[in-house]
């Protein structure tokens, strides 16, 4: 019977959350995402500037990706509060197809995606599309119940349960352990569920002692088994071994190339309304969940606010961004070519990097 009040808790709490990789956390998971204040100067002169008013027709995932616009597009709703207008749109990672077939249709001008599509589609596109900011740096996150992972190097002889086979997740998983010098194949046995859902209700119901997930599946097993804590934080692991300025990135805003070319202040509006954006749902979780849930990206308020820190949302540009996402890219080119669409996007896929 606690199994399975163990395993309904789970699904009540993850029911209609789209992690894409993941979304939230515990307090105690995340790595501290540094906040600034408002630069009220700074908006003024831009908005002053900006002359070009052509709205933006934005995209983004439900989850981890899109929780950093809560703010912008909460302010897009009242018709205040930004230097841009958006024609907004919300989807499911279910229904991610639907961003790429837009963005190379035309029909989306910004959209933020996972890093993997971001390379996909210039390499689709002939470079027709640039990456212009790094927004969500890792969810990852290794739970165990028990207490005998304590470093990387204690995951050697384990059994690890894990999602996305295939794709980002996994690739991550592997060359964290190569770097701490465990073969994947040998070293370690990684067993492979088919989602997110399905291995956090396993594991709440105790029966899997090791498993990598993404928030918002990790604050869900925490509250369901109190057996379980988090072992590892995959996004400091993941920067122990890639070196200073390669930072784990796994989502990204792309820009169709011919909109920034065409709009640059319109770009610039944007990012300037994102950092906005982010820095507030970063600085006041409370009210940052209450917009999150306002425009649908995430279906509680309670679960939001927990999640925010886990997700680290960022706002990155400009060199430190190409530093991160041609690391992540790399990795993943190496584990499977496919993945990135087949070859790693040269300077141009890099927006303002001269």
């Amino acid at each position: 019977m606690k199994k399975i009040l163990c395993a309904l808790l789970v699904l009540s709490m993850i029911f209609g959350i789209a992690a894409c990789g993941g979304a939230e956390t515990p307090p105690e998971t995340g790595s501290p995402v540094e906040t600034a204040p408002v630069e009220t100067a700074a908006a003024t002169e831009t908005e002053e500037e900006l002359t070009d008013t052509t709205p933006v027709r934005l995209m983004a995932l439900q989850g981890p990706t899109g929780m950093g616009l809560a703010s912008l597009l909460h302010n897009n709703a009242a018709g205040e509060g930004n230097l841009a207008r958006y024609e907004a749109e919300l989807v499911s990672s279910a229904e991610i197809t639907n961003i790429a077939a837009a963005i190379t249709k035309g029909e989306c001008d910004i959209a933020a995606v996972p890093i993997n599509l971001a390379s996909t589609l210039f390499n689709k596109t002939e470079g027709k599309v640039q990456v212009v900011a790094a927004n969500t740096k890792g969810v990852l996150y290794i739970l165990e119940n028990g207490d005998s992972v304590k470093e990387a190097a204690d995951l050697k002889g384990k059994t690890i349960y894990a999602t996305g086979q295939g794709s980002t997740p996994e690739y991550i998983l592997r060359y964290v352990l190569k770097e701490n010098g465990i073969d994947p194949d040998n070293d370690v046995t990684l067993t492979f569920v088919a989602d997110h859902t399905e291995l956090a209700t396993a594991m709440a119901s105790d029966l899997y002692a090791i498993g990598m997930l993404p928030e918002p599946n990790v604050t869900a097993v925490l509250k369901a088994n109190e057996s379980f804590r988090v072992a590892l934080n995959m996004t400091e692991e993941w920067n122990k071994v890639a070196g200073e300025g390669n930072d784990l990135i796994q989502g990204v805003f792309i820009v169709r190339s011919a909109f920034a070319e065409e709009h640059p202040q319109v770009v610039k509006a944007f990012l300037k309304d994102y950092d906005e954006s982010q820095k507030l749902v970063n600085s006041d979780p409370a009210k940052g969940a209450e917009y999150i849930v306002e425009a649908g990206i995430l279906p509680n308020a309670g679960v939001a606010q927990t999640a925010i820190k886990g997700c680290n949302i960022v706002c990155v540009t400009g060199d430190e961004m190409k530093a991160g996402v041609s690391k992540c890219l790399s990795v993943l080119f190496d584990a499977a070519p496919a993945s990135v669409g087949g070859a790693l996007p040269d300077d141009t896929f890099y927006y303002g990097i001269a």
